[in-house]
């Protein structure tokens, strides 16, 4: 028997939509701070030295962070390319702005402290600012109009074609569901960047943080759950109609796609998804609860908790559909219709078991070695050599 045939079709694909969800996951988990940190720079630091010292606690580590989007895009585009066809094109716009505030985010790490006139490092630390909380509010509203439906269709030969002008595909973008997503994913963000803060600064920016984080971290909780009865009452789901084969080849156009009354009906077919809601609640809660009493550890465990489940909870709701059409329900992507070939799926995972190991490894290596609070002190009498 041949090796990759030891795994079907349909587990690769199951497997495979798991490691995008772990992908996107640790980004959030680990990048989620640093961009937190960046929305949060000009209200938690009154002095130079205070903004040193916030910037200072994600410096030697932002940039390892950041490669969990790289391996996430990767992921897209190696195990699911009608994904990354469609998604990439009808987010054309908006992928280039989080990817213009990606690039200005290493450019004012590494230049903001090279001068000392105060309007220069004032000027690149709004940048921090904008280039950490518009790319975590715009990858809100991005999931909020996967949720709502993209408004795509494929030709009989399976050619893409993206409707509405082409300025709609950033405007268009910007619908009152999809803000109030947006608005969860910052203010989720500004929260893990409040308890990365509380773990890693003390005096006046720990106790700044904890203060804004504990606001963020209510707000995360109620959008959330307006987000999720709003999902209950005013949004249409998707669900494919009749029998269909799960195993079969990779064709969007293979299965009968039928608009249904809402999504949480999910809940009702896998009633064990629940748990996902409930751990993006509490765990915002206790977060709230941890900065307002002053923990540390535990309450980046319980943001990094409140993440996870905010995520999951709509990957496993959505499950199957990964990108559903809003203008022709039968053109929408799911687990079983938009995936790499079988053998391409093995190959990738064979080498996942490989280099994700390291990573974690190096990752958490990395992390140990550099255990400990930034302090003031820290950045006086090493000002030549830190950010």
């Amino acid at each position: 028997m041949i090796l990759h045939e030891l795994l079907s079709y349909e587990t690769l694909r199951v497997i495979w939509w798991g490691l995008l969800g772990v992908l996107l996951i640790g980004f959030a988990l680990t990048d989620g701070f640093d961009m937190g940190v960046g929305a949060l720079l000009p209200f938690i630091a009154k002095t130079d030295v205070e903004r040193r010292v916030a910037i200072n606690t994600v410096g030697p580590v932002w940039e390892g962070n950041q490669v969990w989007f790289i391996l996430g895009g990767g992921a897209i585009f190696a195990a699911w390319p009608p994904l990354y066809a469609v998604s990439f094109s009808g987010f054309y716009l908006a992928m280039f702005v989080i990817l213009s505030a990606f690039i200005v985010r290493p450019v004012a790490f590494k230049y903001r402290s090279k001068r000392d006139d105060p309007s220069w490092r004032s000027s690149w630390d709004w940048a921090l600012c904008v280039s950490g909380a518009i790319p975590a509010l715009l990858f809100g509203v991005a999931v909020g109009n996967v949720i709502q439906g993209v408004p795509f269709h494929f030709t009989d030969d399976l050619h893409t074609i993206y409707e509405g002008a082409w300025y709609m595909k950033f405007i268009g973008l910007l619908d009152p569901f999809s803000i109030l997503a947006g608005v969860v994913s910052l203010s989720m963000l500004v929260m893990h960047g409040g308890a990365w803060l509380t773990l890693k600064a003390e005096g006046a920016v720990q106790i700044r943080a904890r203060a804004i984080g504990s606001v963020a971290a209510l707000i995360a909780v109620a959008t959330y759950a307006l987000a999720g009865l709003w999902l209950a009452v005013g949004i249409e789901g998707f669900a494919i109609v009749g029998d269909y084969v799960t195993d079969g080849p990779s064709n969007p156009l293979h299965f009968e796609v039928a608009r249904t009354a809402s999504w949480l009906t999910a809940y009702t077919d896998r009633p064990w998804i629940v748990v996902a809601p409930v751990m993006g609640i509490v765990g915002g809660l206790l977060t709230f609860l941890g900065l307002r009493a002053g923990r540390e550890v535990s309450t980046l465990l319980v943001s990094k908790m409140a993440i996870l489940g905010v995520i999951s909870s709509v990957g496993l709701t959505m499950f199957p559909f990964i990108l559903p059409s809003s203008s022709d329900p039968q053109s929408s992507l799911t687990v079983w219709n938009s995936s790499s070939s079988h053998l391409t799926l093995f190959i990738m995972l064979v080498s996942t078991a490989i280099f994700m190991p390291l990573i974690l490894m190096y990752t958490a290596w990395v992390y140990k070695v550099l255990w400990g609070k930034v302090t003031e002190a820290d950045v006086s009498e090493n000002s030549h050599s830190v950010y």
